[in-house]
């Protein structure tokens, strides 16, 4: 069996993997893989101004591509600055790994210069950390991570390398290293003529499709399973793509945040909710006792635990959605065939009629500008095969109300973790998961400010997005969440820029700072200027290879509809059109839909 450094190792195992994009920052402690890395080639490394940049951009690439993205970091401070990467990974169920460096094994209980327990830090973000102290475990120390990382829910783990482990000779032969076969819970063909038997006691049966879907590839055969019954699907916020918006059974997301009016209005006339692949999120759910009045719930999910976590369905199976999906398929088929699936055409046209009123307005005209007139220009200026990149604040949520998806894997969201400055460096790491495809992230002015050094990555290694900056110098979903206090307490970040006196009162020139980092920028004031300023960065992004920030300046004050129960969202500036007014689900919507007022 051939020696060699365990290092060497490692990179031979990455390939074999399928994991070859990574994302990090060498150091004295990690310098040995980053030399088996340069010595055998095989892992693209994209160098990154922050750990923590990284550590989202691995995540975004993993979400983007359903491969594994890698983060590398030396010891020390590089592991503690990928725990929020790791949180946001294992949050939305994200299968992502972490290599750190870390101080020789005789020296770990001294104190040494950047020796840190990084293995007890990650436990609580992964499903599986560990420091590796002898050489010769290496290799099965990583075909157990990527076993785990791709069994039941998937997630993200750690693995940390003492440089002198690192350096270490084993005995490793690559052609005899399998990847571990993942394991995943399947229905059984009982369960899931239970679950077709309690989902077609209803009249009004409604699918929720959760990111669990997405991460099982199962898109399509939901689809189907739609079809065959005919029945309106829901997607959550991570499940949002599944089914396409233009599609006649897309009955609109249900939340009391991320939602439409008439998805919410659906799902409360529904009778028997059929969840897969979801989780109940209370952004999702908002009160418990409007949400599960009158309906009956089954729910799908591949992790046990899920099952019951929120609310006790009526029917918990656990199983993979893809596996699922086939055993019900096969059920309704044969039914189908049979005679015996109820005629669902009365509800399924209620829903899709449903979806061309009660949208909100988004064609205002003032100046500055109101948000909601940003998105109408984005659905108009970006195309369906567009792939949409956000995290968090009322940006993330009005985008989520107004914008169109229309395939999986193309709204790319750390959803349950939201944290702000995810969005530009997971951008990154979409680019590189969908080379040559468009990708526009959308962010406030404090999520973009969070990691904007990270743009230069995007300048170095030629990696074209658009990032549209929706920019009112405000935290204005924390400023919403103050009313109820009375105040509007240090939410405000505009001051008068000495240096840029036309951003006077809006503070930071982002335009300015974009360019400094190597990349193109475009600041729009006027709303009748919104088509021409996405025109003008998709021709820059093309032409540079670079990204391209696209800054609007909003009026300072705006509420984006939302509340604590379906039933009872709070609407701003809202107006409820009249059918033929808003885009029709009983045709495609296109990418150029505007809905006025």
């Amino acid at each position: 069996m051939p020696m060699m450094r365990a290092v060497d190792a490692i990179v031979l195992i990455l390939e074999k993997e399928d994991a070859t994009e990574a994302f990090g920052l060498p150091g004295a402690a990690i310098n040995p893989l980053y030399s088996a890395m340069r010595q055998h080639g095989g892992i693209r490394h994209t160098l990154h101004r922050h750990v923590e940049g990284a550590s989202h951009a691995a995540d975004g690439y993993s979400r983007a591509s359903g491969k594994i993205g890698l983060c590398l970091g030396t010891s020390g401070p590089a592991g503690t600055d990928m725990i929020t990467g790791l949180y946001a990974a294992i949050a939305d169920s994200i299968p992502m790994l972490c290599i750190t460096g870390q101080a020789p094994t005789n020296v770990l209980h001294k104190e040494d210069f950047q020796a840190v327990d990084i293995e007890s830090i990650a436990k609580p973000v992964t499903k599986y950390a560990t420091t590796v102290l002898e050489p010769g475990l290496v290799p099965g120390t990583l075909a157990k991570a990527f076993q785990i990382m791709r069994s039941g829910r998937p997630g993200p783990a750690l693995i940390d390398l003492p440089i002198n482990v690192q350096l270490a000779e084993i005995d490793f032969d690559i052609d005899a290293y399998e990847p571990l076969e993942p394991t995943k819970p399947r229905a059984t063909r009982g369960q899931a003529e239970k679950i077709v038997d309690l989902l077609l006691s209803g009249k009004r049966p409604i699918i929720i499709a959760g990111g669990g879907v997405i991460n099982a590839n199962a898109s399509d055969k939901l689809v189907l399973l739609a079809e065959e019954l005919n029945i309106p699907v829901s997607p959550t916020l991570m499940g949002w793509g599944i089914i396409p918006d233009d599609h006649r059974l897309q009955s609109g997301m249900v939340g009391i945040q991320t939602h439409t009016k008439y998805g919410n209005e659906t799902f409360l006339a529904s009778d028997v909710v059929l969840g897969i692949g979801n989780r109940w999120a209370n952004r999702h759910t908002g009160g418990l006792d409007i949400y599960r009045a009158g309906r009956k719930f089954i729910h799908v999910d591949i992790e046990p635990t899920q099952i019951g976590r929120v609310f006790s369905p009526d029917l918990g199976i656990t199983s993979d959605a893809s596996v699922a999906l086939d055993a019900i398929l096969e059920i309704v088929r044969e039914r189908k065939s049979a005679g015996t699936i109820p005629d669902y055409s009365h509800w399924a046209n209620e829903c899709t009629a449903r979806k061309a009123t009660n949208h909100r307005k988004t064609n205002f005209d003032n100046i500055p500008i109101k948000p909601q007139r940003v998105y109408q220009e984005m659905n108009a200026a970006f195309g369906q095969d567009t792939t949409y990149v956000s995290t968090i604040g009322l940006s993330q949520i009005a985008g989520a109300q107004m914008l169109h998806v229309y395939g999986p894997r193309r709204w790319i969201n750390a959803g349950q973790a939201g944290p702000l400055g995810w969005t530009g460096p997971a951008a990154l790491g979409v680019v590189r998961g969908k080379p040559g495809e468009k990708v526009v992230a959308l962010s406030g002015d404090y999520d973009f400010q969070f990691m904007i050094e990270e743009l230069a990555v995007g300048a170095q290694f030629k990696l074209p997005y658009v990032h549209v900056v929706v920019n009112n110098s405000y935290l204005g979903l924390i400023r919403q969440s103050q009313r109820p206090f009375e105040m509007d307490y240090h939410v405000s970040l505009g001051f008068d820029n000495i240096n840029s006196p036309e951003t006077n009162g809006y503070g930071v020139d982002h335009v300015k700072v974009a360019e400094g980092l190597g990349c193109k920028a475009v600041r729009v004031t006027d709303p009748a200027k919104l088509a021409e300023g996405f025109a003008e960065a998709n021709r820059l992004a093309e032409e540079h290879q670079v990204p391209v920030v696209v800054e609007v300046i909003l009026e300072k004050v705006t509420n984006i509809s939302m509340g604590a129960q379906l039933d009872g969202i709070n609407e701003f500036e809202d107006l409820a059109l009249e059918v033929g007014d808003a885009p029709s689900a009983l045709v495609p919507m296109t990418s150029g839909t505007r809905v006025s007022a």
